[in-house]
């Protein structure tokens, strides 16, 4: 479970050379309250926007 990171449009999906998916929260470049990599499942957050490129990025991950 990833938690609001998903659907949020300051959520950066990157993959490592071994196939590992980490979350970038974008905020984390101008904001030190957020880390650059949350913990997940992220189920609070005070900078969670939510877009639809990130519903359309949670369906294509899911294989829909």
């Amino acid at each position: 479970m990833i938690g609001l990171c998903e659907t949020c449009r300051h959520a950066r999906v990157i993959r490592s050379r071994r196939g590992s998916r980490f979350w970038l929260c974008s905020l984390s470049r101008v904001d030190p309250r957020f880390p650059r990599y949350p913990s997940l499942p992220v189920l609070n957050c005070r900078g969670y926007e939510g877009n639809e490129a990130g519903e359309e990025r949670r369906a294509s991950e899911a294989g829909e």
